[in-house]
C-alpha cells in the first residue's frame, strides 16, 4: 500500500504530523478525512443512481 516505505518511515512521518497538528487537532482531522472519504465513495457509488433518476423524470 505505502509502495517502498517501511515501519520506521511510517511511524516518523506520523510523529512529525502529531508535532505540526498537535493532539487537540489529531482526531477532528482524522474526522474530516473519515467524513471525505465516505461522501467520495457514496459519490462514485451513486453516480449511476442519479443518472437514472434524471432520465425517469424526463420520461426516457
Amino acid at each position: 500500500m505505502f509502495g517502498s516505505l517501511g515501519i520506521w518511515e511510517i511511524l516518523l512521518i506520523v510523529v512529525v504530523i502529531a508535532l505540526l497538528f498537535g493532539g487537540r487537532k489529531l482526531p477532528e482531522l482524522g474526522r474530516g478525512l473519515g467524513q471525505g472519504i465516505k461522501n467520495f465513495k457514496n459519490a462514485v457509488k451513486g453516480e449511476g443512481k442519479d443518472e437514472d433518476k434524471t432520465r425517469d423524470e424526463k420520461g426516457n
